[in-house]
């Protein structure tokens, strides 16, 4: 016996495409056609069953009443946005006091089906307080026309029958609370799928900008070294002195070659290979002209291919700071190894040569700060002030963990 309304039970096509927006779900529900025939069943038994039918007297008092009780039943099945609640009510009410009407008018037949099937739809429409005390009227109304001899149908039905006519109400609120619970979880699982497609999004954007930044840190820095070096040269052929035209020259050519150096890194980075941070580290320090510069302290540890790549390029990026804006100069590096977190240092003097300005894309130091926010750390960047560096420039990243 089914008591919700029915709508259509067609589930959309999920399709190929994960990523494609899904439209408004259709909540799957009972077969609309099997509550259709249930209904034209119900109707077609009282017409066949109910008697006296005619056109005078009880027989067209009984004949109205079966169509009052049939169009009750059959408004079953217009959907819930149709009906505002309070109509909803009345015209339930209104039903079940046809259904005990009916029953009481009725002689014969199946007259007992319109109220059963009603109160069971109060179950399934109305909330819980209203849908069980009309339900609890049903059954005292039902069984007071059956048990006060009120009409001639008491001769054909017990009166203990009209006060089970309540109990479908329970069947009513059992098949609600399943839809309920089934619309609960397409929503839960809706939710959950937007938020992995938002995760997602936030994913691809993420990673974005970490290839923005490493190809920052190679192109613009490597691209800015070579330029300024190849005007330099082309400076001094104005002057004919070939040995320092020579000398650019060739540290164009050098940085050509930390730049191809630099690229594999990159490239290695963007696969998510995991580089030995302190064999990189070296060879950048050293690479960089500084050798001997990097100092580790505490007890080493292996650390996340995300933590090694970013503190790869955070170095990468001080160092050629440090080279651009202070010439000359010696830097150190110090890598600290802690309980609770791992810091990066490093660390220049003062610039013991000319400083060639306007070069940089001024993205340096911004970089920095995005790879140490994303991974939960802390970043200071700063001239010294005192000490044997004072009146050089200092970065410090904190990661913790």
């Amino acid at each position: 016996m089914g008591y919700g309304r029915g709508v259509s039970t067609s589930t959309p096509d999920p399709g190929p495409a994960p990523e494609r927006e899904p439209g408004p779900r259709v909540i799957p529900r009972q077969d609309p056609r099997a509550q259709w025939v249930v209904t034209l069943a119900v109707v077609v038994a009282a017409i066949v069953t109910v008697r006296p039918v005619d056109t005078s007297g009880r027989g067209l008092a009984v004949a109205a009443l079966i169509v009052v009780n049939s169009v009750a039943l059959l408004t079953r099945h217009v959907p819930d946005a149709r009906f505002p609640p309070r109509a909803a009510l009345v015209w339930l009410t209104l039903g079940v006091v046809a259904a005990a009407a009916l029953i009481g008018v009725g002689r014969s037949g199946s007259t007992y089906l319109f109220a059963y099937f009603l109160v069971g739809h109060i179950g399934y429409r109305l909330p819980l307080k209203q849908a069980l005390s009309i339900a609890a009227a049903s059954s005292l109304l039902c069984g007071g026309v059956l048990y006060f001899r009120l009409g001639p149908g008491h001769e054909e039905l017990p009166w203990a029958l009209g006060l089970t006519i309540g109990a479908p109400v329970v069947a009513g609120i059992l098949s609600r609370s399943r839809q309920r619970a089934v619309e609960a979880m397409i929503s839960s699982a809706e939710s959950a799928e937007r938020a992995a497609r938002a995760e997602a999004r936030t994913a691809v954007l993420t990673e974005r900008g970490r290839i923005a930044r490493d190809v920052h840190d190679v192109l613009a820095h490597s691209l800015a070294g070579i330029n300024m070096q190849l005007e330099l040269a082309d400076a001094l052929l104005d002057t004919g002195d070939l040995g320092k035209v020579r000398e650019a020259n060739d540290k164009a050519h050098s940085m050509v070659k930390e730049s191809l150096k630099q690229a594999q890194w990159t490239v290695y980075a963007l696969r998510e290979d995991a580089l030995p941070l302190l064999d990189s580290l070296t060879a950048m320090v050293e690479s960089s002209g500084h050798r001997d510069a990097l100092t580790v302290t505490g007890t080493v540890r292996e650390l996340s291919a995300q933590v090694t790549q970013n503190l790869l390029r955070i170095a990468q990026e001080a160092l050629t700071n440090a080279a651009r804006h202070a010439p000359g100069a010696d830097a150190r590096v110090e890598l600290t190894f802690d309980a609770a977190s791992t810091t990066l240092r490093i660390l220049n003097g003062p610039a013991a040569g000319e400083v060639t300005a306007g070069v940089g894309s001024g993205m340096g130091l911004i970089g920095m700060r995005e790879r140490v926010a994303l991974l939960g750390g802390t970043m200071t960047a700063g001239p010294v002030t005192e000490g044997p560096d004072q009146g050089g420039w200092q970065v410090e990243a904190v990661i913790p963990g």
